[in-house]
Formats: structure tokens, sequence, C-alpha cells
């Protein structure tokens, strides 16, 4: 497998994902007919395999919408964020004390932590990051949590996020064994009315 010439010339920006191999999400896709990584690399070939699946059902959903097409936007942001927790498994977050050798990959963790939030009514989850902070001898590593949600329009927010912010934390706590030092909400978008 060859890896790329430069992949400091390449940096990821805040929207685009890093493959294991170096190369970026968009490299994989939009690949240069004269470069041959792609063709000989794993972590590219899957990744173009996934995102042809993913174009496939977009390409679907649009012929089956008729001329009622949803908002670009909207749609936009939901595959994305398919791609993200597909593609993406994040970074191995630790879990127990420093000599347990127990990890958890940060797309896992997100999937619980997100479903935690959307137990508070009306609350629908988009993206969630997990940092890790030091780790303390004989303690967990702290970990700082930010999570993206859609609150009703008819809600008291900052109950909402105090809701959520507490469901995010146990479920950090109890389910995961993380201690989270911070949970942040980020109320993204308003929903006109309660799942």
């Amino acid at each position: 497998m060859t890896t790329d010439p430069d992949p400091a010339a390449r940096r990821p920006g805040p929207d685009e994902e890093q493959l294991p191999c170096g190369r970026l999400l968009s490299q994989a896709w939009d690949a240069d007919p004269g470069d041959d990584h792609p063709a000989h690399c794993p972590s590219c070939a899957d990744a173009r395999r996934r995102l042809a699946g993913l174009r496939q059902a977009v390409l679907h959903l649009r012929d089956a919408s008729g001329p009622a097409l949803p908002d670009a936007g909207d749609v936009l942001r939901r595959v994305m964020d398919v791609v993200r927790l597909e593609l993406r498994p994040g970074a191995p977050l630790p879990l127990g004390t420093p000599d347990e050798d127990m990890w958890i990959m940060e797309s896992a963790a997100a999937r619980v932590l997100r479903s935690a939030a959307e137990n508070v009514p009306g609350v629908l989850a988009g993206s969630c990051r997990l940092v890790p902070g030091d780790r303390r001898p004989d303690a967990t590593a702290d970990i700082t949590v930010t999570i993206s949600i859609h609150a009703p329009a008819t809600a008291h927010l900052p109950s909402v996020a105090d809701d959520v912010r507490r469901a995010v934390a146990t479920a950090a706590t109890d389910r995961l064994g993380l201690g989270p030092t911070r949970v942040d909400v980020h109320v993204t978008d308003l929903t006109e009315e309660d799942r």
C-alpha cells in the first residue's frame, strides 16, 4: 500500500474526515486518474464503496420523492452525519483505570450518548464529539462531550439543555464507564412540534 506523499499538505478541514491511510475522504472519492494510491489502498477502496452505496441511496430517495424534493441542506446534513458515523470511527477512548487495557472508539460511544440525549422529549441528537483529557493515576480519563441537538421550538431551552446534559453524563458514567467532566450542549435547530 502506498501512502500519501505529503499528508501535511492536506490537513483535514473542520468538516473533512481523514482515512486511516492519511488521505482525506474527499481525495478518495475524487481520485486523480494518475494517482495509483486509491487502487491499492484498502481504506480508500472501502471509503469509495461506502460512498457509492450512499450516493445510490440518495439518488433513489430523490427519484422516489418526485417534484417535492426535501430541503437540500437538511439532506446534506443527514448524509454527512451518516458518512461521519460510517467512515470515522474517531479516536480510541480509554475505559477504566490506566492499568486496564480497555478502549472504546469515539463513534461507538457517541451513538450511546446520542441515544441518551434523544430520551429527552422532543430532542433529536446530531453530532457528538468526545475529547479525552489527562488520565490521572488510578482514575478514569476525564472526557469533554460536545453534543448538538434539535429542540422543540416551544420548549424552555435552558431546561432542555440541562436535561440533555444530565442524560448524557449519566449514560457516559453508567453505561460506558467514562467520567465526563464537561458536557456542552449546542442547540443547532428548533423543531415545530415534539416527536
